[in-house]
């Protein structure tokens, strides 16, 4: 099964992406997820090529945002998807079966969606208001997440879901609660004073028993 962490990349340029992932990998995140939207600027300069070989310096997986051939052609381990864009199907035959595809959601809808698209996880938010992403879905917020597990079980619908957006550590249990797998972290992890001991207590709130 998938990591419980997942770091999504920050920053403007690709130097200042590669420094947060290095530092990322460096704190003890083992699952990062490249979100750079400027897909000339993640092709030049082998910046994805670089943004590999990190990852498999700390056997850590790699997972590309939507560019479905800068994943294939730098052998990460799967794509993610926004709701806009790609098809998986079509994004399926670029980088093959074995590969790992997640995609967004914002509500029960979606996560059957993604489940009848056959994606191997679900990131689902956001749980509270975020900086990170410009054009921000509505909220889900803890209820959100309990009535959308509550369902999908009562479903018999199994998807590994990640909450996303705007989690800080205290969090964390109440979400574990809720029977999400995971969390996506983003600038919580960019901007802690103390990386890898953030991490440290990120993971042992994640990975501790019910």
């Amino acid at each position: 099964m998938y990591s419980k962490l997942q770091y999504i990349s920050q920053g403007k340029t690709t130097d200042a992406q590669l420094s947060n992932i290095k530092n990322a990998l460096n704190a003890g995140c083992d699952w990062i997820q490249l979100r750079f939207k400027q897909k000339e600027e993640l092709s030049n300069n082998y910046f994805a090529e670089k943004v590999k070989m990190e990852c498999d310096r700390f056997y850590a997986g790699l997972i590309i945002n939507d560019f479905a051939d800068i994943a294939k052609r730098v052998d990460a381990d799967g794509v993610h998807l926004g709701l806009g864009d790609a098809p998986v199907s079509k994004v399926r035959e670029i980088v093959g079966p074995d590969k790992i595809i997640g995609g967004t959601a914002n509500t029960l809808e979606h996560v059957l969606q993604r489940f009848s698209e056959r994606c191997d996880y679900v990131g689902l938010g956001p749980y509270r208001f975020t900086e990170t992403k410009s054009k921000l879905s509505p909220i889900v917020g803890l209820e959100g997440y309990q009535r959308i597990t509550d369902k999908l079980n009562d479903m018999g619908v199994s998807i590994p879901i990640y909450a996303i957006g705007g989690i800080v550590l205290e969090d964390l249990e109440e979400l574990v609660k809720c029977g999400i797998h995971g969390v996506a972290l983003s600038g919580a992890i960019t901007n802690a004073e103390d990386r890898t001991e953030f991490v440290k207590n990120i993971k042992t709130a994640l990975y501790a028993k019910p």
